[in-house]
Order: structure tokens, then sequence, then C-alpha cells
């Protein structure tokens, strides 16, 4: 009685002839394929970041953290986890905040885009930055951009009434260091001067 099942051998043969099949060359006349469009083709996209407009020409695939940061040059914004996890990324688009690592750059043409670096008026910090300051709301202050442009939308969104509310309304930004008595003591500080 034979076995029906494949051997080792087998597999390995037939997995030999076709990469061989697929590796040969076409042959003479055979129908030319048509070109498939390469993920390096780029769009013109327009972005308006921090009241400033910049044209790019990008591939459509990029993020809206990784234009702001390698495109624009803006790397307040920071490249955490790349899946939306860790909010170090977070911008406000249009006074929403979104985590950008999760967005494409060529959905948000038309739309106002601030990032950390678009808060601040000349010398003149946020009244969100100056309470991170006042309150030690960060220790090694690489979550602290997100946690300032969540925190901004948090109170302009009128979730900062208590530190209950405002740990809810932040609860998408994670701070390694675990400065979050001292973020939510920031946010409630900042909202009074805000409102």
């Amino acid at each position: 009685m034979q076995n029906s099942d494949p051997t080792r051998r087998t597999v390995i043969k037939v997995g030999a002839a076709v990469a061989a099949v697929a590796a040969a060359p076409a042959l003479p006349g055979a129908a030319e394929a048509e070109p498939v469009t390469s993920v390096t083709d780029t769009a013109p996209v327009s972005l308006k970041v921090n009241g400033t407009a910049h044209k790019l020409e990008l591939e459509p695939r990029v993020t809206l953290l990784d234009a702001l940061r390698e495109r624009i040059g803006l790397t307040g914004t920071k490249k955490g986890c790349d899946r939306g996890e860790c909010g170090a990324c977070t911008v406000l688009v249009d006074g929403r905040r979104i985590k950008s690592c999760l967005t494409l750059a060529v959905m948000q043409q038309g739309r106002e885009i601030t990032t950390v670096e678009g808060l601040a008026r000349g010398d003149a910090l946020h009244p969100m930055q100056a309470a991170f300051i006042r309150n030690d709301g960060f220790q090694c202050g690489f979550c602290t951009p997100g946690q300032i442009m969540s925190a901004v939308a948090c109170v302009n969104e009128g979730h900062a009434g208590s530190d209950d509310e405002i740990r809810e309304w932040m609860s998408g930004n994670i701070c390694r260091c675990s400065c979050y008595p001292n973020i939510v003591a920031s946010v409630r500080q900042a909202a009074k001067e805000m409102t």
C-alpha cells in the first residue's frame, strides 16, 4: 500500500519546478502584460499645517505623521507605536484630535492641521504647554507633544469637568513614565485659562 501523503523530497522537487518556471524568461511573441502602477508614483498634495500651506509630492500611502516629520520637518509629532495605540502622534485636524499615524496625508487636504509647534504664539506658550511645565506633566518627554495636543482637544471638547472625566478622555494617550497625576493636574489648570 502506497502512502498518498507527499514526502519532503516531493514537496522540494515541486517547489523547485514551480520556481524555475516562474523565473524563466517569457517566450518570444508572448502577450505583454499591462504595466502595473508602481507604489512609487506620487501625487500632488497640499496640506495646511499651523497656518502655512505646504505643497508636496507624496505617494498615496504616506501617512500624515510621515508627511509632517519627514517631508515638512515638523518633528514635534512623535512616532511611537505607529499603530494608533500610544497617542504620541496626536495632532488636531479642524480642531479634532486624530492619531496621525492612522490617516493618510492625501485625506487631509483642505483641512486645518495643528501640531504642537503651532500652539505657541511667538515666544508665548499656549496655556496647556505652560501648565505641563508648571506641573511637571512629563518626564522623558516623548509622549508630551501628543499628550498636549490631546489635552487641548479635551478642554475644547468640554471634557475637563473633573479628574475622572479628564482621565477618561485622555486615556488614548499613554505615558511610559507614568506622569498621569501631573498630566491631569496640567489639564485641570490649563482648562481654567483656556475657557
